[in-house]
């Protein structure tokens, strides 16, 4: 399963690196990755016009857009879009961080689940 980590490297540069999830064949109940650790769930809305400048993730966490797409700007300039389904690893917990806005201009759900 693809993932799209968000980092920081030494110099305070955020990036972007897209790993792969294995996943286990289980049989009937289908294809399982091993087990993460996580310390808790939030879910998320925000509105329509939502662009929030340079920041770092509050901690290590997955986000799973669950409806409605965005836009990520590393602190290097590159731009990428995600969309419902996909998701993310942020990890730029210090640094230069990086730059998040809707891709439509309608309210956006996701769930952020926070690393152990």
């Amino acid at each position: 399963m693809k993932v799209t980590r968000v980092y920081s490297d030494e110099n305070g540069e955020s990036h972007f690196e897209v790993i792969e999830v294995p996943l286990f064949n289980r049989g009937e109940i289908g294809f399982l990755s091993e087990n993460v650790a996580v310390k808790s769930l939030q879910f998320r809305k925000v509105s329509p016009d939502y662009d929030y400048d340079f920041h770092h993730a509050p901690q290590r966490q997955y986000i799973v857009l669950l409806d409605g797409g965005i836009e990520i700007e590393t602190s290097l300039g590159e731009v990428r879009q995600f969309q419902t389904g996909e998701i993310l690893l942020v990890e730029d917990t210090n640094g230069k961080g990086h730059r998040t806005k809707n891709l439509e201009r309608r309210e956006r759900t996701s769930l952020f689940i926070h690393l152990a």
